[in-house]
């Protein structure tokens, strides 16, 4: 499904988010551990790439794109505090990654309806679906 490199870049631009606020929060970095694990890399490439940025690499297809959001959403929320900057990085990040701006956006709004902000995979899915439809 992924090659190696899409691994690293996927976990390093999960690690460059959870730097948005000047620190990785043990939360966090357990949760890009856990990441990590069902991607298979290991906790030491982990700490190189906390310590270096691994090439960036555009994923395709846009559901992986979607994937990725998801995941950065989730790790948002692990630590159960979501401050302006994270919201304005992760819209930046989304963006980046080419998803639609009113999709990112209603993600970012719906997950407050959730418990922990933990926004269901398929309602994630409809609203995605619904903007590109």
């Amino acid at each position: 499904m992924y090659t190696k490199e899409e691994k690293l870049s996927l976990l390093s631009e999960m690690i460059e988010f959870a730097k948005a606020d000047k620190e990785i929060k043990d939360e966090e970095y357990n949760f890009i551990l856990a990441v990590a694990s069902q991607l298979d890399v290991t906790e030491e490439e982990i700490g190189y790439l906390v310590r270096n940025n691994a090439e960036k690499k555009n994923l395709q297809p846009e559901s992986q794109r979607i994937l990725q959001f998801h995941r950065l959403v989730l790790l948002m929320n692990v630590d159960q505090e979501t401050n302006p900057a994270e919201i304005d990085k992760i819209r930046e990040m989304g963006l980046h990654m080419g998803l639609r701006a009113e999709a990112i956006d209603t993600v970012l709004k719906e997950m407050h309806k959730y418990p922990n902000k933990v926004i269901p995979p398929n309602e994630l899915i409809a609203i995605f679906s619904r903007f590109y439809n």
